[in-house]
């Protein structure tokens, strides 16, 4: 047995899950979260409601170990908002786990011991080298036998330029653009939006949370203004699956975007890619598109066009990723964003995560690279899978069997609760139709933003 540790880089819902599977295999792991709390990521959407049940959201190791510990295991047809995953699951999980889960640690680079990624000699012996930085501004090393690294994309947005790289006057514009779904039960950001004119850019699950929460405001006050500016030609199939979605609450969230767009709500405006972003005269915002259009007298801009990776810190390892999804070059073709969604992705585990780079591999949402149709059932099952690789069960790591529910789009989040599926923060139920849906996994990144939950 290797006496290193499995490095495992982000204590959200995949990295902790990889720690618990690690640990029924007898493979010691340390979990380097940058965050001072287990899901940090998602605390910055607790209002969002995801679209997957309790069922489909707490890890099969995770729930082995928690029920050791007399966890309390919420009612698993209920939605839990991202407050709700947080406090009842993954928190309990982190404690769970104990010293294995270090917070407030960064990690700022990996390399091979001694070597840069230049280098052959020595790859397939030598151990990986963790960067770390910590919270106190300290500098430390570990070495590992192995990396799983879960640390998501939720720190990466993608902006609101329609080329990908930030549209001109964008970052000079940051105050008044937003790339998260607005908290509008936060009585300071409800009145930032009350009474204004926003545009909500992109067309995922996101987005439509987005204009469900901002049509209610506009409802009660007709003085709120919102556009829908939509890369695409059409919105038709934006609004997903509705009631032939296999995860009902994210069918229902396409439905009440539907609804809200119907009602006269909100003006959608299509094919409007974003060139430029300028201020006029009256300190207001002016988007203009590529081909000259523009949308005037904008006070906020809700950017919820997905995520991408951040690989800054992978320079001195090798990794094999697709140039298109930024996703290893195995899984690509399997969640290609043109081809699948949610339910049409093939199984995949091992095999598909692995870098050239001996012992490297990507898990969640990191591994999907752009492609924003992630759910937390299939990274559950990837962790599950690299987990038995790393302990040596090879037959177990290529045994892959996942089905996924079918939906047809995939990747957001939502934010209200219908009474009949509405979970207290107590966990109880008060009722329940299928209610609120939620983000990309996280969300959850979702979060909420580009996780089918």
């Amino acid at each position: 047995m290797n006496p290193l540790p499995v490095v495992v880089i982000g204590a959200g819902p995949i990295g902790l899950a990889a720690a618990a599977e690690l640990r029924e295999r007898g493979l010691t792991s340390l979990v380097f979260e940058r965050g001072g709390a287990a899901g940090t990521a998602i605390s910055e959407w607790n209002h969002v409601r995801l679209f997957s049940r309790w069922s489909e959201l707490v890890s099969p190791a995770a729930r082995r170990l928690l029920d050791q510990n007399g966890w309390d295991s919420p009612d698993g047809e209920t939605y839990p908002t991202g407050r709700q995953w947080r406090e009842h699951y993954l928190e309990p999980l982190a404690a769970a786990l104990g010293d294995l889960v270090q917070f407030d640690t960064e990690v700022s680079g990996i390399a091979r011991r001694g070597r840069d990624l230049v280098v052959d000699a020595g790859r397939d012996t030598e151990p990986l080298s963790i960067h770390l930085r910590r919270h106190d501004g300290t500098e430390d090393r570990v070495l590992a036998q192995a990396v799983v690294d879960a640390s998501g994309t939720w720190g990466t947005p993608n902006p609101l330029g329609g080329e990908g790289l930030p549209a001109l006057g964008e970052v000079a514009a940051g105050s008044a653009i937003r790339y998260r779904v607005p908290d509008l039960d936060d009585p300071t950001v409800r009145a930032q939006f009350t009474g204004t004119h926003t545009v909500v850019a992109g067309s995922g699950h996101s987005a439509l949370t987005a204009i469900v929460a901002l049509s209610g405001l506009a409802e009660k006050d007709p003085s709120t203004r919102i556009t829908w500016a939509v890369r695409r030609g059409n919105v038709g199939s934006a609004f997903g699956g509705g009631d032939a979605d296999q995860l009902p609450a994210r069918g229902a969230l396409g439905l009440r975007a539907k609804k809200a767009v119907d009602a006269g709500f909100l003006r959608v405006v299509t094919g409007f890619r974003t060139a430029a972003v300028s201020t006029i005269p009256s300190g207001r915002l002016r988007l203009t598109s590529d081909a000259g259009e523009h949308i005037q007298d904008v006070d906020n801009v809700v950017t919820l066009t997905g995520f991408r990776p951040d690989l800054s810190w992978l320079s001195e390892i090798r990794l094999a990723l697709d140039p298109v999804l930024q996703a290893p070059v195995e899984l690509a073709p399997l969640i290609d964003p043109n081809v699948h969604s949610c339910g049409t992705v093939y199984p995949h585990g091992a095999k598909e995560l692995r870098h050239p780079e001996q012992g490297v591999y990507s898990a969640g949402m990191k591994s999907y690279g752009r492609a924003p149709t992630f759910l937390a059932m299939t990274g559950y099952e990837q962790v599950r899978s690299i987990a038995a690789e790393l302990a040596g069960d090879h037959e177990a790591a290529a045994r892959v069997e996942l089905i996924l529910p079918e939906t047809g789009v995939c990747g957001g989040a939502g934010v209200f609760d219908e009474p009949d599926t509405a979970e207290t923060d107590t966990g109880k139920t008060e009722g329940g139709c299928c209610g609120a849906p939620t983000p990309e996994l996280i969300t959850l990144s979702a979060p909420p933003g580009n996780t089918c939950g």
